[in-house]
């Protein structure tokens, strides 16, 4: 992992993610349909996280783009709670703290702009994700917050971060 880079998205990037995360969902056995599967903004993240309150880190190995994980305000959402999303890895690179790096990138970033707390919309075929989202301090919670539009996604949890 040694030239392993994070970094933030380019527009180069859209479609190596697009086909990455599709894959993860693929391999996964993962409802396509209302999910990031079928969300037309997954072929365009670059364009998504310039938003203001948005930023997407990607990892890329050799200039091989691996995975990627962002910050968004859903719309619905409170003033001072941004969603994790677009959490997503090549099955290259799991298992070695790639996962951990991208998402405390994300952690940081969200408190640089001003978030008190950070939400997640997961599903079970996503079981080793959620199990790392508990242990850093997420919390299951009972109905989605926000219109992600996402409605496949049946579990939802949240961290304080500020």
């Amino acid at each position: 992992m040694e030239n392993l880079v994070i970094r933030k998205v380019k527009q180069e990037d859209n479609a190596a993610l697009a086909t990455m995360i599709r894959s993860v969902f693929d391999e996964h056995a993962a409802p396509q349909k209302d999910t990031v599967y079928s969300d037309p903004t997954t072929d365009d993240l670059y364009s998504l996280s310039q938003h203001t309150g948005a930023v997407l880190w990607v990892a890329a190995l050799n200039d091989e783009v691996l995975g990627c994980c962002g910050i968004f305000h859903t719309a619905g959402l409170e003033e001072d709670v941004a969603e994790l999303a677009k959490f997503y890895l090549s099955e290259k690179i799991r298992g070695k703290g790639v996962g951990k790096q991208l998402m405390l990138q994300c952690f940081q970033s969200a408190k640089e702009m001003g978030y008190k707390k950070l939400y997640l919309e997961s599903m079970p075929q996503f079981s080793k994700a959620v199990s790392m989202y508990e242990k850093h301090g997420f919390k299951k919670i009972d109905k989605p917050l926000g219109n992600s539009g996402h409605i496949s996604c049946n579990i939802w949890m949240i961290k304080e971060i500020a």
